[in-house]
């Protein structure tokens, strides 16, 4: 089993006929992924990478039945793309975009939420993937490997580092997300969290957080109540104080965002924390050996 996305998952792709678009619209057709429709206005009728391009999303979800779309459209319009995936009834949608204005973040974020009938994973992030089954990003498959591990991640790279340190050590992943590196992440870190503690084939969840807001706090309160083991990990810990980095959500305010005040937080909730990344599979290995 698997959260979000699984291998019948029918994916449009919004951009698709971009430079980007294309390439990893390519690298998910070839992993496995059911990309069903591309959207490019003005391009409707055509096909690409042997799909069909269609002028708007709401004639792609019509003709395909997608229930899933990925967003690759530049940033100021980036937004729009995900209200219209919306209006057109598509339940699942992830914004690769980076550099989405705040306000325009504000407003598409609020808003899907507030209606509750999209649930929107991004922007700026790397996308999803339910190893052998279905990759909704730009993340590199052939790391990843089918298992009984969650893994929910701000960062892409971080998540390329752990699972190929997981994979490497014959550990699996069910799915693994990436909630994006933004102030307003559409599909925060306890949401994540909960779908794993859920979901009867995830054994345990790895946890990557940094330094920046307080979302992993909000995790670690939930983590409480779980029966299922957490292993985390923490970057930024070395970070100067009152330093800006990495992402824009990486931003330390006092004593709130910070790493230590996470990594209390995650020890209080009962999950084991990782000093270094190359330290992640093998506390995976131990929580896996206890259940």
């Amino acid at each position: 089993m698997a959260v979000l996305v699984d291998r019948n998952t029918k994916v449009i792709v919004c951009g698709m006929t971009g430079r980007e678009g294309s390439f990893h619209t390519e690298q998910m057709i070839n992993y496995g992924t059911k990309v069903v429709a591309g959207v490019t206005p003005g391009k409707g009728g055509t096909t690409h990478l042997d799909v069909p391009i269609f002028d708007t999303v709401e004639a792609a979800a019509h003709a395909t039945g997608a229930d899933a779309a990925i967003i690759f459209v530049p940033p100021p319009y980036a937004a729009d793309s995900v209200l219209e995936c919306e209006a057109a009834g598509v339940p699942f949608v992830t914004l690769i975009t980076e550099g989405v204005p705040i306000q325009d973040s504000l407003k598409v974020v609020n808003h899907v939420r507030a209606n509750g009938k999209t649930r929107l994973l991004g922007g700026n992030c790397a996308g999803i993937i339910s190893p052998g089954q279905c990759k909704m990003g730009i993340m590199p498959g052939h790391i990843f490997k089918e298992g009984p591990v969650g893994l929910v991640s701000r960062s892409g790279t971080l998540t390329y580092e752990i699972v190929w340190e997981l994979t490497r050590a014959g550990i699996g992943q069910t799915t693994c997300v990436g909630i994006g590196g933004d102030p307003l992440p559409g599909t925060r870190f306890v949401e994540v969290v909960e779908m794993f503690e859920k979901d009867p084939d995830t054994k345990a969840v790895v946890f990557i957080g940094e330094i920046g807001g307080s979302d992993e706090e909000t995790a670690a309160e939930y983590m409480k109540s779980m029966k299922k083991p957490v292993v985390s990990f923490i970057s930024g810990r070395t970070a100067p104080p009152g330093k800006r980095m990495g992402h824009a959500g990486a931003i330390v305010s006092g004593n709130t965002g910070t790493a230590q005040s996470k990594v209390d937080a995650l020890l209080a909730a009962g999950a084991k924390v990782a000093d270094r990344t190359i330290d992640v599979a093998d506390l995976v290995k131990e929580a896996l050996a206890k259940i």
